[in-house]
């Protein structure tokens, strides 16, 4: 009979990480929609909550375990590993939201099991064909995600070109709604299911006693669906709302048939990376939309210090989430010898 407690402190950190994830991420999926009127805040809050919840359940686990198995050796993720990358993700995003700056929790947490898992065994553990999907998400997420606003949006444009301007509007207010619920869905179906594959493989290491290269089915039940949708939703509901007028209103203008385009195509580059097992940034994803939808109208549209910003904080993610991890662990190995 396995005592639970010993556990309990890593599930914590675990949900501490996904309710950041609220505020930094989550926000993502519906700040076009709130900054355009289509939605007010709380219907937006909810309806995120609602389908990011229905994504990670229907989407199944690719990600997670491309997570769990393909970005450091497996043998060497334990229980310290998780908690030393969940500590790494909690202070740079709690760090990055206070100036109002997205991040993303999907590299966090790459960049977290990096860093322990170099401080456990050195650069060895590193696994490069899981780190070509890695590579793989962030061309997809920035260079494709930009190209593919930028194209849609066009396509728009010159589909409705004939039509009153307070019509068209109007309609893609409403339109609006669907493609929001599409985003919200797309986040749970790849960002969503990350921190409930690692709450549940959490447990699983616990109650097997054993490493993560013998788990080779990773299911997440239920309840720990439950508990880390509820936790996202406070988390976007307390402080969410800085990351939303970033998004939404600094970044550039947006119309409704912009919101739009920048969700649909974002949401599409997500349910792409979803299939195919890629850890991709729903941050960089919808941030780059928004800047490819920008840039169709002229490229002055575009605020490209506040681009700057981001893109900055996107790359200072890998290397100060990995050395918080890795000076974690090193912590945690020195207490435990």
């Amino acid at each position: 009979m396995h005592d639970i407690w010993p556990v309990i402190p890593v599930l914590v950190l675990i949900l501490w990480a996904e309710f950041v994830n609220g505020w930094t991420d989550a926000p993502n999926s519906i700040a076009t929609a709130v900054s355009t009127r289509a939605m007010s805040p709380f219907s937006a809050l909810v309806m995120a909550a609602v389908l990011n919840f229905v994504g990670a359940l229907v989407t199944g686990t690719a990600v997670a375990i491309t997570i769990g198995k393909g970005i450091v050796d497996p043998n060497i993720i334990d229980l310290n590993t998780i908690a030393a990358a969940m500590i790494g993700i909690i202070i740079w995003s709690t760090v990055a939201w206070f100036y109002g700056i997205p991040t993303s929790e999907s590299h966090g947490l790459i960049a977290g099991l990096a860093g322990a898992g170099l401080a456990k065994a050195g650069p060895s553990v590193l696994l490069w064909e899981g780190w070509s999907k890695v590579i793989l998400g962030l061309i997809l997420s920035s260079i494709v995600g930009f190209l593919i606003g930028m194209f849609f949006t066009t396509f728009l444009y010159r589909l409705v070109r004939n039509k009153r301007p307070d019509k068209v509007q109007k309609v893609f207010g409403k339109m609006q709604l669907l493609s929001s619920a599409f985003m919200s869905f797309s986040h749970g179906s790849n960002d969503g299911q990350k921190f409930m594959g690692v709450f549940s493989l959490a447990i699983l290491l616990y109650f097997r006693g054993s490493s993560t290269a013998e788990i080779t089915v990773l299911s997440v039940p239920m309840w720990v669906m439950v508990i880390c949708a509820v936790t996202m939703g406070f988390g976007t509901m307390f402080g969410g709302w800085r990351i939303i007028r970033t998004m939404g209103l600094r970044l550039t203008k947006l119309k409704p048939i912009d919101g739009f385009a920048a969700q649909t195509a974002s949401a599409g580059t997500i349910q792409m990376a979803s299939m195919l097992g890629i850890p991709l940034s729903t941050t960089h994803s919808i941030t780059t939309t928004i800047m490819g939808v920008g840039a169709t109208r002229r490229l002055s549209a575009v605020r490209w210090g506040v681009g700057k910003e981001l893109a900055l904080a996107w790359i200072l993610t890998f290397p100060i989430c990995a050395f918080i991890a890795f000076v974690t662990t090193k912590i945690f190995m020195y207490f435990s010898s």
